[in-house]
């Protein structure tokens, strides 16, 4: 039997012993020790003021896991924020019981104090890692995920990883209240006990009730890079001449960006963890959760801002690239122009370097997005979570599922434990980028294929926390 199977069904044993939830550590031969990750409480400065936030922290002191080339993830969490919560492990593929979720029901949140392990092979590229519980992400729960290739550490490149986010000073709780008027229909998610910081308001999006694409679901107090905004933004040094990997992940609650470098160029190597043919420009969009890697070559430049801008408003977050010694301009957190929408613009032109194997779909599944502003409600094919019409498939099969928008909302769509090739825009065929996130914009269908390679049940939502939180969510199951 192979090691995967004997896994399988000891994990399954395990899980059948009442009262156990410690996930089993299985010793492997010239493993190094566990690592410990610290989900936690911290305060940082946001525009001059303190702000309580949560964090995810390594015992290096650093916000989350950088995993040399050819490491198992092997990791223990340990609770420290005071109430329970559950951190997924956003790109990576292991068995169900240990993504990190507690909606599927194989495993229960972390209590407070509560010390859980993890060990499966873990997947390289940039990924990031998130509480899948409550409304704690809004909260700052979040924080990159990074396994490198033996070929990351042998290029000759400086490699840098900036975590995206929005802010509010009031509590997410407060925010979702608004957005739904205090109702969420009884739909929603496990309680999360996050902590209250105050201002902000509700932001809708364009002209409610006629035909024309709603934006932004909330007006945020800043957008952060790195804990940072660009009031005192994070500087990151370089050689003169010297080329910078930049890995950009966009752990926004419920923002998507622009990827703005100005008169300077960048080369996208991967996009979710996955390397694509070399595609150069200097403006990229970003929906929710995705990650773009970028190839920033610092030559004949002194500094190059790699700002990060809002769809539809002049918010602005981001990093400024420096050669040492040269002076840091002011740049102000609000641009010149509102951003569009952000589209397939990069999408339709992404080709992976490691596509599926090619073959027919044994399986097509239809499910249609649906749901709107006003009243805040969100779901798919008219079942809200938990309500779900699960998506059902056969292990071996090649799935492809095409997603109908029925909404004038984009909607950044992930599915957990498995990693898709974008295979049509609009019914237009595409042999597109790799990824665990697609954008599917307002009226639109995106067609995703995969191979049904990870028995389990796995969620399959919208990765807008408040569009998650109202129902938009089901899950894949295999039969």
């Amino acid at each position: 039997m192979s090691k995967q199977l004997s896994r399988r069904a000891f994990l399954g044993a395990s899980l059948a012993v009442a009262g156990s939830v410690a996930l089993p550590r299985f010793a492997l031969a010239q493993q190094p020790t566990a690592r410990t990750l610290f989900a936690e409480r911290r305060v940082i400065d946001v525009l001059g003021k303190p702000a309580n936030v949560f964090g995810i922290r390594a015992q290096d002191g650093r916000q989350g896991l950088f995993l040399p080339a050819g490491e198992r993830f092997l990791v223990d969490l340990e609770n420290q924020i005071g109430t329970e919560t559950i951190i997924h492990w956003h790109g990576q593929v292991p068995d169900p019981a240990q993504d990190g979720v507690s909606d599927t029901g194989y495993v229960p949140p972390l209590a407070a104090g509560e010390t859980r392990s993890f060990d499966f092979p873990a997947r390289s590229g940039t990924h990031w890692m998130h509480s899948h519980h409550g409304l704690q992400e809004q909260s700052l729960l979040a924080a990159p995920l990074v396994v490198y290739t033996a070929e990351d550490e042998a290029a000759d490149l400086q490699d840098e990883t900036v975590l995206l986010h929005d802010f509010s000073f009031r509590s997410p709780e407060e925010i979702l209240a608004e957005l739904t008027g205090g109702d969420i229909g009884g739909h929603g998610m496990h309680g999360s006990d996050n902590m209250a910081m105050g201002g902000g308001m509700m932001m809708g999006g364009m002209d409610h009730g006629m035909m024309s694409m709603d934006l932004n679901d909330v007006a945020y107090d800043a957008f952060l890079a790195n804990d940072r905004t660009l009031d005192d933004p994070q500087v990151i040094r370089t050689e003169p001449n010297g080329s910078v990997r930049l890995r950009l992940i966009n752990g926004a609650t419920s923002s998507a960006f622009w990827i703005n470098l100005g008169d300077a160029q960048a080369t996208v190597l991967a996009v979710d963890g996955n390397d694509v043919e070399p595609i150069t420009g200097s403006r990229f969009p970003m929906a929710a959760a995705q990650r773009l890697d970028l190839l920033i070559d610092m030559k004949g430049k002194s500094v190059v801002p790699v700002l990060a801008q809002v769809e539809g408003l002049t918010d602005r977050t981001g990093v400024i690239l420096a050669v040492n010694g040269a002076v840091i301009p002011k740049v102000s957190r609000y641009a010149e122009q509102a951003e569009g929408p952000v589209d397939l613009s990069l999408e339709e032109r992404l080709i992976s370097r490691h596509p599926l194997s090619s073959r027919a779909a044994d399986r097509t599944i239809q499910t249609m997005i649906m749901g709107s502003m006003a009243p805040y409600a969100w779901n798919l094919d008219n079942a809200p979570w938990p309500n779900r019409r699960p998506l059902t498939v056969a292990e071996g099969e090649r799935v492809t599922l095409e997603i109908m928008n029925h909404s004038m909302m984009a909607h950044p769509m992930h599915l957990h434990g498995h990693h898709f090739q974008v295979t049509s825009l609009n019914g237009r065929p595409l042999d597109g980028a790799v990824r665990d996130t697609v954008l599917v914009p307002p009226m639109a269908t995106v067609g995703i294929s995969f191979d049904a390679d990870n028995p389990g049940r796995w969620l399959f939502h919208c990765h807008n926390l408040y569009h998650m939180a109202t129902g938009m969510m089901t899950e894949l199951l295999y039969s």
